[in-house]
């Protein structure tokens, strides 16, 4: 496939990283030197230095014969007007933007998205795929990373092991005996910094970071025997009332179980448009730093803070002073993953990094075939690839032991039709199944080759 990247920034740089490794032909382009040198001298790919939505830029990359442009600049407008050209003067089948700005993911102005006006066919808006993110980790404060899968109904969840873990030092293997009716499985384990895909004589230690999927009833189940009981959310503060803060403070609002929500905003203008927006969450102007403040938001008895605002400095500290005057639980909004090490020595629960939750939103509608989701984990040390089993497949017939995946692969769910399984080794895959696949890094082109993504395209 060739796909051309325009924007070669982090999330441009990293979505180049995991195409190019994947031996797809990817042209990569900005209008600064520095950027498109990083890429070209790091990753097996084509540079362009120019605006990307220039014809002349766009036919340099070879647009002429792309598959795909994903257009994430730092300018909503070149992304829009890069997708036009690409569609109007190169014919490009699928064209994908990174829109910011509000206005224009109005419902009221979804026509101007349409083939005859502004061809772009999948839309990421970075602050709701952010909210999305930080509703999920509210949803399950004992993890540190959670993702659904299969419509909802199948999460991935990660969880720290401590000490009190009751299943410390037992294999996976008698795990599975001893809940045989639970509908997980531990499909990726990280320990002193290495990920890897667990054998069934395997055993938890602590300290471990597990990744485990989930059929969604069963998880609070799950995180119970892990040693993480799932606590209900009754008070929640959220620091910073952008467009992430209130998209999440509306949202809590609209849960059917009463959640008290207060959020604290320095700018005072900004702080009274979210008042008026909001029906019963109190806002409050002030400095999300300032003990007082959060005093007065009540953070001593809250459930949990969310620390939103676009500073990371400001998020960090903020999440630090809250845990300090009692908060239960602290995520932080990180962009600088840099200072992702420091998060388990500041005492933070856990973080979002909105460029790799942006990557991963892109590359779902990037794969072939019956590819129809993906999620990174980590710094793309892995996959969690939900994909349904085509008749031409290798995989069509076969049971789980006999197919031929990858030692850094794992099935943990297998949905039949609408009959959700937990996968062993006699379990039967047919045509038209759906998996979700945990696949280390260096085996995904393998499980693509077995899932045959090539042979169809979208």
């Amino acid at each position: 496939m060739k796909v051309i990247i325009c924007g070669a920034g982090q999330v441009g740089w990293q979505i180049a990283r995991q195409l190019s490794g994947e031996a797809n032909d990817v042209a990569i382009v900005d209008n600064n030197p520095a950027l498109v040198r990083r890429a070209t001298d790091t990753l097996e790919v084509q540079g362009v230095i120019g605006f990307a939505s220039y014809p002349d830029v766009l036919e340099a990359a070879g647009a002429h014969d792309a598959d795909m442009v994903i257009a994430a600049t730092f300018s909503d407008e070149v992304n829009m007007v890069t997708c036009q050209v690409a569609h109007s003067l190169f014919n490009v089948t699928r064209k994908i933007a990174r829109l910011r700005n509000q206005s224009y993911l109005q419902a009221r102005y979804s026509d101007l998205f349409r083939t005859e006006h502004v061809p772009i066919d999948v839309i990421i808006n970075p602050e709701h795929e952010v909210s999305m993110a930080a509703l999920r980790r509210i949803g399950a404060p004992s993890t540190f990373d959670v993702q659904d899968f299969l419509d909802g109904r199948v999460r991935l969840a990660g969880i720290v092991l401590a000490e009190d873990c009751p299943v410390l030092n037992t294999a996976l293997r008698e795990l599975t005996e001893l809940f045989s009716t639970l509908r997980a499985i531990v499909v990726g384990v990280r320990r002193h910094g290495r990920l890897f895909a667990p054998e069934p004589q395997d055993q938890l230690f602590d300290g471990d970071q597990v990744y485990v999927i989930s059929d969604t009833e069963d998880l609070p189940r799950t995180l119970e025997i892990f040693g993480k009981p799932l606590a209900r959310q009754e008070r929640v503060v959220v620091i910073g009332a952008g467009n992430v803060g209130l998209t999440v403070a509306r949202a809590l609002e609209e849960r059917p179980e009463r959640i008290r929500v207060r959020a604290i905003e320095r700018d005072r203008a900004r702080a009274e448009l979210a008042a008026d927006a909001l029906e019963r969450t109190i806002v409050l102007n002030g400095d999300g730093m300032d003990s007082a403040i959060l005093s007065e938001a009540g953070v001593e008895r809250a459930d949990a803070v969310l620390a939103v605002t676009d500073d990371d400095k400001i998020n960090l500290l903020a999440s630090v002073r809250a845990k300090a005057m009692g908060c239960k639980l602290a995520i932080a909004l990180i962009n600088d993953p840099s200072l992702a090490p420091l998060m388990e020595h500041l005492g933070i629960d856990a973080y979002i990094n909105p460029r790799a939750t942006t990557v991963s939103s892109i590359l779902r509608h990037v794969r072939h075939g019956r590819v129809r989701s993906i999620y990174t984990v980590g710094d793309g040390e892995a996959e969690v690839i939900e994909a349904q089993v085509l008749s031409t497949s290798s995989l069509a017939g076969r049971t789980i032991a006999s197919a031929d995946f990858p030692e850094g692969a794992l099935v943990g769910a297998v949905l039949k039709g609408e009959v959700l399984v937990r996968p062993r080794g006699s379990t039967l895959l047919e045509a038209g199944d759906v998996l979700v696949i945990f696949v280390l890094k260096n085996d995904v082109p393998k499980v693509e080759r077995l899932l045959q993504v090539a042979v169809e395209y979208f």
